[in-house]
Formats: structure tokens, sequence, C-alpha cells
């Protein structure tokens, strides 16, 4: 009788999970090779992948960069009838932000906008939004809707709406960000998306997880907990380390045949679902870079001849006791322009091409992130 009233609780947890799709859309990398300007915007527009974690400033301005390779994204609802936005779930930032019917910006073109005067529940707020990166700047104004992400609804959800873009966004796949850090990050003062689920009593668990899948189809985001059926064995778990506004964790070493090729003495890394690659300081990356027998190409990518890819070695990062093996399929990119690998120079950041290896739970509660051989 036991063994069904805790298979009867597990199920019903598990109905009570929200899970949301997510897409692998073209990043703004590809649409823009394709039209042969990805070099040009390159020069342009250099990405510094780590700008986004600098201190943010009293005048409501986020430093944040857009990374061009960036493609996950999911589909949420605002307003009353609720009006679609494909949204980056993105666990390095804390708000959430679409662009609205007032952006002039011509990258607004290419997105869904937000037309308060459609919603009955819209209510306008008194503060300014304004995000800082690298290619320019976003701004406009913040606002209090509903917002429905799955099957359940948020109340008074505080966001932002663009009427400003720079021009890069337009490439990207998604319309806006929602943030999955920390609250103390916001940038609009209000409480993020997924704090509001909880404070709400809409969710099961303070966690969430996500399933990065290499195909178009089938990535999830799961909220309230995680879901068996997308990892092997069992979750390993991390802690918070230090006191950050991210998902900071340490990594004792990153090792290869045995051999610490980075991170010797440990280093403190994000796990951030906004960012693409694998990210670490310039002599850790190079180290690693050279071990696999990569180049760098004249725009300063570290490629690899895609018929040696089978030969690499493995890529072993050791956290909290345990040891995450990454193989040369998760880390080598292969595009039509050849093969490079995953890792770029920044400060330490876990992103997709680590997620995509490993299912990776954020657990609010208990201040650790989980990871789990992804199926």
């Amino acid at each position: 009788m036991k063994s069904v009233l805790v298979f009867l609780v597990l199920l019903a947890v598990s109905h009570s999970l929200l899970r949301i799709p997510l897409r692998r859309g073209k990043s703004a990398r590809q649409l823009l090779e394709e039209r042969g300007q990805f070099e040009e915007h390159r020069r342009t527009f250099p990405y510094d992948p780590a700008a986004k974690f600098l201190s943010q400033d009293k005048e409501h301005v986020l430093p944040m960069t857009f990374d061009p390779d960036t493609t996950y994204y999911g589909v949420i609802g605002i307003g009353t009838p609720p009006q679609l936005f494909k949204v980056l779930f993105d666990t390095g930032s804390s708000d959430l932000w679409v662009p609205s019917v007032r952006c002039t910006s011509s990258s607004c073109d290419s997105h869904a906008k937000f037309n308060s005067s459609a919603s009955p529940t819209f209510q306008a707020g008194t503060e300014p939004f304004s995000i800082s990166y690298s290619s320019g700047f976003v701004t406009g104004s913040t606002g209090y809707d509903t917002v429905k992400i799955s099957d359940i609804y948020v109340e008074y959800q505080e966001f932002g709406l663009t009427e400003k873009e720079s021009g890069t966004l337009g490439f990207v796949p998604w319309d806006g960000i929602l943030g999955l850090a920390f609250p103390s990050l916001s940038l609009e003062g209000g409480t993020p998306v997924f704090e509001n689920m909880w404070n709400q009593g809409k969710i099961p668990e303070h966690m969430f997880s996500m399933y990065l899948s290499s195909s178009l189809e089938g990535s999830m985001l799961i909220l309230g907990g995680t879901d068996p059926s997308y990892y092997t064995g069992s979750i390993s778990w991390v802690p918070l380390y230090q006191a950050t506004n991210f998902w900071n964790i340490q990594i004792q070493s990153i090792t290869i045949n045995g051999n610490t090729v980075a991170c010797s003495g440990s280093c403190a890394a994000i796990v951030d679902s906004g960012t693409s690659l694998i990210v670490g300081p310039r002599k850790d990356i190079n180290n690693i870079n050279g071990w696999l027998g990569a180049s760098t190409d004249e725009y300063g990518d570290a490629v690899v001849g895609c018929r040696n890819v089978n030969l690499l070695p493995d890529i072993v990062f050791n956290m909290n006791g345990w040891s995450f093996s990454l193989p040369p399929s998760a880390y080598i990119i292969q595009s039509t322009s050849g093969c490079r690998t995953g890792f770029t120079s920044g400060s330490w950041i876990l992103g997709e091409v680590f997620m995509r290896q490993f299912y990776t739970a954020f657990d609010v509660g208990n201040n650790r992130v989980g990871f789990a051989q992804a199926v």
C-alpha cells in the first residue's frame, strides 16, 4: 500500500510540472552567414560573452551582449487575450522584455510586438527600461500584465517594452528574453516571472530544469522540478559558489586524459542558457584548444579538421567530486564553413555546448545546480 501511495504522489507531482517545448531555430550567425554578412557584422559588433555579467549601475542599465549563436526559444503569452512571443529563456538575466508596437527600429519589424491597448489587463509602469550591450542600446518602458506560460497564468507580472532596438536583434530567432536568474539581478526592480510563479503557488517545487536537444525539436524547459525521461542515471548536485546573482558554481579542474588543462586550483563558472559556447580565460581556452590541435583562423575561431573530430579526446569537468565528460561530438560545432571548437575567451561560462550534453536542474530552494547525462 505504501509503495502505491508513493507512486501516486510522484505521479501527481509529475502532472503538475509545467513543460514548455523549446525549438532550436537558426541562429543570428547562421542567418548572417547565409547572406554573406556575418564577417562584416562581427567586425562592427565584437562579441563579449562576459559583458552581461558585469555589475549594473544605478541608472537601470544592464550590461548585456546578445550571443549570435544562441538558438533555443519557447512561446509565452502576454496580456488578455494572450499575445504570443518567442522568448529566450535566459538563466543569465532576471527580466522579461519583448518589443512594443511603439518600436521604431527596423529590427522590430521581424518580431512580434506587444500592443498594450489590446489588453484590458495591462497597466503601465513608471520606470524606463534600458539595456546596454556592445552593439548599442535597447530602450523602452515597463508595464504589468498577465503572462501565460504553458497552461498557467502569472498575474501582474512586470516586463519591459522596447521602443528602440539595435539592428543586431533583427537576426535573432526570438522576440524577447525571459530571465531565470535571481531577483536581485532584476534591473526593473520587480519580481521575476519564475519567482512570481512560486509565490503565487503555480509550481510544486522552487526549481526548474532544461533539456537542450541537438535537433530542431524536442528541447524542453520544465518549471517546478525535473523530468527523468530526459536524462539517464541520477542528478549530481553542485552547490552555488559565493554570493552572486547568477547561477555560479565552482569547477575544481578541467582535464584531458588525466592532465589538468584549465581551471587549475579551481575556478568559478556561471551556468548560462543565454550563452552558446563554453567561455573561459584566454590562457585556459588557448591551452584546451592546443590540446585539441586547433588553429586560430583570421576571425579568431579555433578550427579543426572535420575528418579528425572522432579522434579528439573527451574533456572532463570536475565539480564537487563529480566528473562530467564532454565528448568531441558535444564540443565541436560543424557548419558549412567547417568545424570549430565550442570554446571562446572571457570569464568562465558553461553555455549551450555544455548543457546539450547534460540535463541541467536549477534548484532555487536549495541553492544548487544539478547535472545528469542527457538522453
